[in-house]
């Protein structure tokens, strides 16, 4: 059974840091792309950054430079290390596990349930 679990989230000032993890319990015998993204109250769900299953990391321009993705494959965990918190990424973040379509996977995504980031002034 395929389950994202986040953990990591809470309550900080601005210009400080956190750092998310997404326990990742996935098919062992397909490829997965990983991914991070948050929705703010009132707003649409928007990307965050993103790890493809060969390493290769994206950003959103408003993380680049701040927020930082790895992954753990030995722990089967994501992460997203951010720093210089604004009250702008105040939000629900969320994990996400894209299955690289093979011979035995079919393409589909696979989200967490979120955990809260909340930066006061």
């Amino acid at each position: 059974q395929v389950q994202l679990v986040e953990s990591g989230g809470g309550s900080v000032q601005a210009g400080g840091s956190l750092r998310l993890s997404c326990a990742a319990s996935l098919y062992t015998y397909c490829s997965y792309d990983m991914s991070w993204h948050r929705q703010a109250p009132g707003k649409e769900r928007e990307f965050v950054s993103r790890i493809g299953n060969d390493g290769s990391t994206s950003y959103a321009d408003s993380v680049k430079g701040r927020f930082t993705i790895s992954k753990d494959n030995a722990k089967n965990t994501l992460y997203l290390q951010m720093n210089s918190l604004k009250p702008e990424d105040t939000a629900m973040y969320y994990c996400a596990a894209d299955t690289i379509r093979s011979d035995y996977c079919i393409s589909y995504s696979y989200w967490g349930q979120g955990t809260q980031v909340a930066v006061s002034e």
